[in-house]
């Protein structure tokens, strides 16, 4: 049995080809493209293959796309077991909007787990949230902290993840957690959404909860982390849980402090609307979905990467104001003639 599991993880080490679910948000963007800088063959299953491929923003080409849909599991089945199938499946779908997380979230990675093993035992990669932890006990993750979500959606991705731990080894599985997303490419993420409005100059800074610490993750680097892992099959446990620590803002001032630096104006604050948002959750939608993230701004939750470190020898970490002053530029918040000037000063 030893035998077989390491002759298997052998010819996985080998085969270089992944398939991304998602390759069009910012987070299966961003692991597509670092995965195809580092030489592996990428091919991204969407729902119109020709947009796609004309929308692609990175500074690379763009990955093989396929049209089809991860709610469909013979398509996610398709697109993995194409050619000689696929040493890894990027499972970076998430409903839109923060909507119908019950009825979509788990068919969708049982389509993703069939495909896994229609390809021979492809690896899932799952970029991992914090929702499935209460903010309220939880103020360091590790790999070993028990999962106690108090809302539907953490419950939702305690079940997603029980669901990978239960199918391994047939199934192995990476799941690499991180806070909150920003940085270029990053259009659905409350820095972008929220934070600051994008498209024009910063004329304030939205505060989720000024204070309060929280923990942030530049795209680029969790994308460089994923790869990273993703190289070293043979040192990965069958399911694998790795925590990434990224910028962590102990005063809760840092990231507008950051904003004001890149834009070299002290620019006010204002506070997130949460009370807009309980007055309007009776009637559903963006608000009802929005005020279950809440806590998880209220209480400060760091995550613990000495897992990571581990693996990797050191986690990749771009320096705040560089990482600030690339996003609100891709945001067109901030002129690229403005971005080289701020960090030749930084």
């Amino acid at each position: 049995m030893v035998q077989t599991v390491s002759t298997h993880v052998g010819n996985r080490a080998a085969n270089r080809t992944a398939l991304v679910l998602g390759a069009t948000g910012g987070v299966g963007g961003a692991i597509a493209a670092r995965l195809m800088r580092e030489g592996w063959q990428v091919r991204a299953l969407c729902r119109n293959a020709d947009a796609a491929r004309s929308g692609w923003r990175h500074d690379c080409p763009a990955p093989q796309f396929v049209t089809g849909d991860a709610m469909d599991g013979a398509s996610v089945v398709r697109a993995a077991t194409l050619g000689d199938g696929v040493a890894a499946i990027v499972h970076a779908v998430n409903p839109p909007g923060y909507r119908n997380w019950s009825s979509l979230v788990l068919p969708m990675i049982d389509n993703t787990l069939a495909a896994a093993r229609a390809a021979g035992g492809a690896r899932i990669v799952l970029p991992g949230t914090v929702y499935n932890y209460d903010p309220v006990q939880t103020p360091v993750i590790d790999e070993n902290t028990p999962q106690n979500a108090r809302t539907t959606k953490g419950r939702i991705r305690v079940a997603l993840e029980r669901k990978l731990a239960e199918a391994s080894p047939e199934v192995s599985s990476l799941i690499l957690r991180a806070g909150d997303f920003f940085g270029p490419g990053t259009r659905a993420s409350w820095f972008a959404q929220a934070m600051v409005q994008p498209g024009r100059p910063v004329r304030k800074f939205t505060s989720m909860a000024s204070g309060v610490p929280h923990a942030y993750a530049y795209l680029p680097d969790l994308a460089a982390a994923f790869a990273g892992l993703m190289a070293i099959p043979e040192r990965l446990r069958a399911y694998e849980t790795v925590q990434f620590a990224g910028h962590w803002d102990p005063t809760g001032t840092q990231m507008r402090d950051a904003v004001r630096r890149a834009v070299a104006q002290d620019v006010p604050e204002r506070a997130f609307p949460w009370w807009m948002m309980r007055l309007a959750a009776p009637f559903g939608g963006f608000p009802k979905e929005t005020l279950e993230i809440e806590p998880a701004w209220k209480h400060p939750m760091r995550l613990d990467n000495q897992r990571l470190v581990d693996l990797l020898g050191v986690e990749p970490h771009t320096p705040l104001d560089q990482a600030i002053a690339a996003a609100l530029t891709d945001m067109g918040c901030l002129a690229r003639s403005q971005s080289h000037a701020r960090l030749r000063h930084a």
